[in-house]
């Protein structure tokens, strides 16, 4: 082996890192590739209407664990992570294919509860399955969904078009998956240790039920369009608040400015962190998971915003020269980073 080859660390670069480092000499020459990588989901023009395609891969003991995971959830919560992003979007999700990967140590009757799960989502948000593959794995389970949906070319929303003015909006409630997980696994730490005693999850079922059964927000996307509201730039919330913000002003060439204090956070969640000794507004902007939409629209939309009490106006859009800044409760400001945020000199 030669020493002098040089050799980087994927984890230097990070998951979006990696693919952009991947992607960046890939050039779009089909005429009819619309959107290629860099945004929820690829968009291709099929004539009448816009085709959205998105896909993602979940693999056991890297983003699932069996030993607190149902089946049946499994296979939800593997539908719900696409058709997130397709609702994302501002789009319409219609079609599923499913691949899997299997080791001997499954039983039929486990792929059974899978396909359950995976055909409650569908029954839930009216979409078919119309394919996939299954192949043998050598340890454990992985599971590839690709959503297909379509929207009109007036209708589609990517993560550039926000403008500076435009009001910051976030969907439902952040950071309920990340404590749910944390108290999932703290569980499962005793129940390892000792077998006797039982998970104590009774008076935790929010949280828990954001981390293991998830929903898409599709009210939320037929609440926009029938109030005709078409955000600015939208992404879904799976990597935590500051992280999707950041893609935002990247892809928009802007800046944000969020208020801490209007980060909507459940009760439970609350109060979990507060077990945890965990910082609330840390576990919104960093947790991840939550699978809710982070949109921006235009100021003459803001009051019927307000008239939803599922949506928060939690910042504005600035100019990309003032970076993307959280306001603390306190008043002090901190730039924004996808782990958290970095403390301003002030």
């Amino acid at each position: 082996m030669n020493e002098n080859i040089k050799r980087t660390e994927i984890s230097e670069l990070g998951e979006f890192g990696l693919i952009e480092h991947l992607t960046e000499h890939f050039e779009i020459d089909n005429i009819f590739t619309v959107k290629g990588v860099g945004d929820d989901a690829a968009v291709i023009d099929n004539g009448n209407k816009l085709t959205v395609i998105t896909t993602d891969m979940l693999v056991e003991q890297v983003h699932f664990d069996l030993q607190y995971m149902p089946m049946q959830h499994l296979g939800y919560k593997s539908v719900i992570a696409n058709l997130s992003d397709i609702y994302a979007m501002n789009a319409t999700p219609h079609q599923i294919t499913v691949s899997l990967a299997i080791s001997n140590r499954f039983s039929l009757e486990a792929l059974e509860e899978l396909y359950a799960g995976i055909k409650h989502a569908c029954e839930k948000y009216d979409v078919d399955l119309v394919g996939g593959d299954t192949t043998s794995s050598v340890k454990g389970l992985i599971i590839s969904v690709t959503a297909i949906g379509d929207a009109t070319e007036d209708e589609i929303v990517y993560r550039s078009g926000a403008k500076e003015g435009d009001l910051i909006c976030v969907s439902g409630d952040l950071g309920a998956a990340y404590l749910g997980l944390q108290l999932l696994e703290r569980e499962k730490k005793i129940y390892l240790e000792n077998p006797s005693v039982r998970p104590d999850l009774q008076n935790r079922k929010y949280i828990v039920g954001r981390q293991l059964k998830p929903d898409a927000r599709k009210d939320i996307i037929s609440y926009l369009k029938e109030n005709n509201i078409l955000p600015t730039a939208m992404i879904d919330i799976s990597d935590g608040l500051s992280s999707e913000i950041l893609h935002i002003c990247k892809q928009s060439n802007c800046g944000a400015f969020i208020y801490e204090s209007k980060i909507p956070i459940h009760e439970e969640t609350y109060e979990m962190a507060m077990e945890f000794r965990l910082d609330p507004t840390m576990c919104a902007l960093s947790g991840g998971e939550d699978y809710e939409l982070l949109f921006t629209v235009k100021q003459g939309d803001a009051q019927k915003i307000m008239e939803h009490s599922g949506i928060t106006i939690i910042g504005k859009i600035t100019n990309a020269i003032d970076g993307a800044i959280l306001e603390t409760k306190s008043g002090s400001h901190h730039v924004i980073i996808a782990q958290g945020w970095n403390a301003l000199k002030e």
